[in-house]
């Protein structure tokens, strides 16, 4: 087997995975040549998490692994919009988000490779979860954050131990200070991070056994900078190369109208500023793999949809009033399922697996605006 590397994508240039980096030399953003996958047999199933996938994993020594029983997700059938569909349940997670799946393999890889301190931009899920890994692993975490985010999103990194550093200006602004602090301490970036990828694209095995050893025909996903369509991308790449599935799943990317880079240059669509958006969690104006993300859902065969806000809105209360308490940002690839249905390109008979990334818990100022509860 070909020795693993960082890849660039767009130039097909590799390095060594020693030392360790964040990006290429003219801060190209990198994924890792492609690993063969697995089958049935080689799954660690004595392992109640991700980690039971760790043999399509990057290789790294049992003490360096950083895992808080991350993955192994609830798959939880429910009616919506008149038909049925999988809802994957991942704020089942440590921190409440799916990003624990990236920063439990990224941590883990980084930590191998003797790095002790980390950097990371985020306000949200990203943040909580690089600091709570960090923490777990015995490492030191810095997050950037924009100085007008609101104290609640991070009090969850803060008690963690995370230092966390007020940024003027918009998040775009905190990314570029990100970008110039990495000359000083390394940049564990869930969005640059090629080994994050590798965490998310877990989720794709994971779907696979639940489903049986199947791939599900479709998989719609809330999507910022799409570290979940790259993910299921890799990962359901692996498996059909592995012989292990007979095709790949459409995966179809659910992003808000008010910023939708990715939703609209898949689409076509015109381009435009982006505005505040309930579903915050997706208000990715750059998405930096955005030709990388555009690839997956055409290989894939899937799509993209761009939703109102009040299309969010509405289904963040139906998924409450069904049990299932979810971010507006998760809520939206609901939203999509239901669009997609309308329009025919999904048919009612087929296996849809709609992802769900964050608990409502993250979201309680926004929730209550839309029950026009004062806190």
């Amino acid at each position: 087997m070909e020795t693993l590397a960082y890849l660039d994508p767009r130039s097909g240039r590799t390095w060594p995975l020693d030392p360790p980096r964040w990006c290429g030399p003219a801060q190209e953003p990198l994924l890792l040549t492609d690993l063969p996958g697995i089958g049935p047999a080689d799954i660690d199933r004595e392992r109640r998490s991700l980690w039971r996938y760790r043999a399509a994993l990057p290789a790294l020594p049992d003490a360096a692994l950083i895992s808080m029983g991350e993955g192994c997700t609830p798959l939880v059938p429910r009616r919506i919009a008149g038909a049925e569909v999988l809802l994957k349940c991942e704020w089942f997670m440590p921190t409440g988000s799916f990003k624990d799946r990236g920063a439990s393999v990224m941590l883990s890889l980084l930590r191998a490779q003797g790095i002790t301190e980390v950097l990371e931009d985020s306000s949200g899920n990203g943040g909580a979860a690089i600091a709570a890994y960090a923490a777990a692993g015995g490492m030191r975490a810095r997050i950037m954050v924009p100085a007008a985010t609101s104290p609640a999103k991070t009090v969850q990194s803060r008690a963690a131990g995370a230092g966390i550093e007020l940024v003027p200006g918009s998040r775009q602004d905190c990314a570029d200070a990100a970008l110039r602090e990495a000359e000083n301490i390394f940049y564990a970036s869930h969005n640059w991070h090629p080994f994050f990828l590798q965490g998310t694209k877990t989720l794709a095995y994971e779907l696979w056994e639940d489903l049986g050893f199947r791939a599900p025909d479709n998989v719609i996903i809330p999507c910022g900078a799409g570290s979940n369509v790259l993910g299921c991308g890799i990962g359901f790449g692996e498996l059909l190369r592995a012989g292990q599935i007979a095709r790949l799943p459409r995966l179809f990317a659910a992003q808000p109208a008010h910023c939708a880079p990715i939703a609209r240059a898949f689409l076509g669509a015109p381009d435009a500023e982006p505005e505040p958006t309930i579903a915050e969690g997706t208000a990715i104006a750059q998405p930096i793999r955005l030709p990388e993300c555009l690839e997956a859902l055409r290989e894939s065969g899937g799509g993209a949809v761009m939703l109102s806000e009040k299309e969010i809105g509405a289904a963040t209360l139906e998924l409450a009033r069904g049990g299932v308490y979810v971010e507006p940002t998760s809520a939206q690839a609901a939203a999509a399922f239901g669009r997609l249905l309308r329009a025919g390109s999904i048919n009612p008979a087929e296996t849809t697996v709609v992802v769900l990334t964050g608990s409502g818990l993250k979201s309680t100022p926004r929730i209550a605006e839309l029950l026009g509860v004062t806190l």
